[in-house]
């Protein structure tokens, strides 16, 4: 039996991706936090999906170029969906 190790990225530059690309779909961690529409829990699994990913310097490309424009998180990312989840619950 083999067993395969996943290689986790730095947790600190996971974590500030993890905020950046929220903020730039336009979703405040802290208040979807603050709002009951993240726990603990869910926010953590956020940045370790981060951490997992192979995308790290698009993701930083992506941040370059959108991070005041975008309108929703990039296609690439492996928390997309549930940050655009987030923006649309955080607008209602």
């Amino acid at each position: 039996m083999t067993a395969h190790v996943a290689r986790l990225g730095d947790p600190t530059l996971h974590f500030w991706l993890t905020r950046s690309v929220a903020r730039a779909a336009y979703v405040n961690l802290s208040e979807a936090m603050a709002n009951g529409c993240l726990n603990v829990q869910e926010y953590s699994a956020l940045v370790t999906r981060c951490r997992k990913c192979q995308h790290v310097e698009t993701c930083e490309a992506w941040l370059a170029s959108n991070a005041a424009s975008a309108a929703r998180a990039p296609d690439h990312c492996p928390n997309a969906d549930i940050l655009n989840r987030l923006a649309a619950e955080l607008k209602a």
